[in-house]
């Protein structure tokens, strides 16, 4: 059965005539935007209401019989029912728990009520079961984390169909050299594949958000690679400072070379190997840029393949960046 909340909840009521007259008509015309039923915009959050696309969004993660699907910020439940129609079993993540009990009494008496468990609190926060699909309308607030836990998670999933802001969502998918090539572009792809699916408008939503959204497929890379996470973010934060820079630029901004020369002392001492009281940590930055062909580079035209061949190179003379 669903787990629901124990926390009561109910219907907005209508605002008294003296509230209203308080209030000025901006504000009123503003207040008539938002759901009427559940403040879905303090959690970021806004309910996919049409029909055609919330079956388009399930059709793409092509799913099993024999598939658990996690659903991140299930609302309502408008994708949550059609999820439920092809997968074995369903584990919806929401933070709203009055939006958790809407949907625990849409699935109420059902048969797809036993295929339905609902987590009320934060995603970024809970533990997660075992699950082959995630699908998500996701809530904007949490979308970098979201899509790093997914990637993190252990066993991987098959595939995810997430839904995001248009930008972020453009920034996933963009290729080195574009102009939306970005740290977060690099280290999402480095662990997946990630495909661009549909641009979904904002009169889909209630209420209506201020931008567009699109949909991916994001597709982790199973085995990953065996590069840790850190490292790879560490040399992604100094080259994408300031990305259209020349990499040996933004190796020479203030504190970075200092940083280096700390991370190579601790690596040294881990390792039992012999630290030199006096090393120049700019001039092996150097000879690692000037051996890989990066001193004019530029973060902004180097795709996953580029950096981690300099990420090696750093690795080789003791260089680490977490």
């Amino acid at each position: 059965m669903p787990r629901a909340t124990s926390d009561r909840f109910s219907r907005a009521h209508q605002s008294s005539a003296k509230a209203c007259s308080s209030k000025s008509k901006d504000a009123s015309s503003s207040s008539s935007a938002r759901n009427p039923i559940f403040n879905t915009e303090r959690f970021g959050q806004h309910i996919l209401k049409n029909p055609q696309v919330a079956q388009t969004i399930v059709e793409k993660a092509n799913l099993r019989p024999t598939d658990k699907v996690l659903e991140v910020g299930p609302g309502t439940g408008n994708l949550t029912v059609k999820i439920l129609e092809q997968a074995k079993h369903v584990t919806a993540v929401e933070m709203d728990p009055r939006m958790a009990a809407e949907l625990t009494k849409r699935v109420q008496g059902k048969p797809e009520q036993r295929k339905l468990d609902i987590i009320i609190g934060d995603f970024v926060k809970a533990e997660l079961p075992y699950f082959d699909v995630c699908i998500s309308n996701t809530p904007y607030q949490i979308s970098s984390p979201l899509i790093f836990r997914l990637l993190s998670h252990r066993p991987l999933p098959r595939v995810c169909i997430l839904m995001f802001q248009r930008e972020f969502a453009l920034r996933l998918v963009a290729t080195a050299g574009s102009t939306l090539w970005s740290r977060l572009s690099a280290n999402v792809q480095l662990y997946a594949k990630v495909d661009y699916l549909m641009h979904v408008g904002k009169n889909n939503f209630r209420p209506a958000p201020m931008v567009e959204s699109s949909v991916v497929r994001v597709a982790p890379r199973d085995p990953p690679p065996p590069v840790r996470f850190e490292e790879f973010d560490g040399l992604g934060r100094i080259l994408f400072s300031r990305r259209n820079k020349t990499v040996h630029g933004n190796f020479m901004a203030k504190g970075v070379i200092p940083m280096l020369e700390k991370n190579w002392r601790t690596y040294c001492s881990e390792t039992d190997q012999m630290v030199e009281d006096e090393v120049d940590m700019k001039a092996k930055v150097e000879e690692v840029l000037e051996q890989t062909g990066n001193t004019e580079n530029r973060a902004a035209k180097m795709d996953v393949d580029d950096l981690l061949k300099l990420l090696y190179a750093f690795h080789k003379v003791g260089i680490h960046f977490a």
